[in-house]
């Protein structure tokens, strides 16, 4: 096993599943969202959104390294600095 493969793992075969069922989870909500609005206009929509996913999406890769900030930002794709300020923005911190 070399550094690159440590570094960037072969998805597991269940990875386009899990990918077609978060992003079907993602739309449900979000055309639950606009049904519930009804008549009204949405507004903001995009930052709420984001919001609401950004922090359980934290909170659970954050739990998963055991807290370990290092690490959570490698997975995320994001520097430590990056992380550290939306933990705190999120009130993770």
């Amino acid at each position: 096993m070399n550094a690159v493969s440590v570094l960037r793992p072969e998805p597991a075969p269940d990875a386009a599943v899990s990918q077609t069922a978060l992003r079907e989870c993602v739309a449900r909500a979000v055309r639950r969202y606009l049904v519930d609005l009804d008549t009204q206009q949405a507004e903001g929509l995009f930052d709420f959104v984001m919001c609401e996913v950004e922090a359980p999406m934290l909170r659970e890769v954050m739990s998963w390294y055991g807290g370990n900030q290092s690490k959570a930002a490698l997975a995320l794709g994001i520097n430590r600095a990056t992380l550290r300020k939306k933990l705190s923005q999120h009130g993770l911190l």
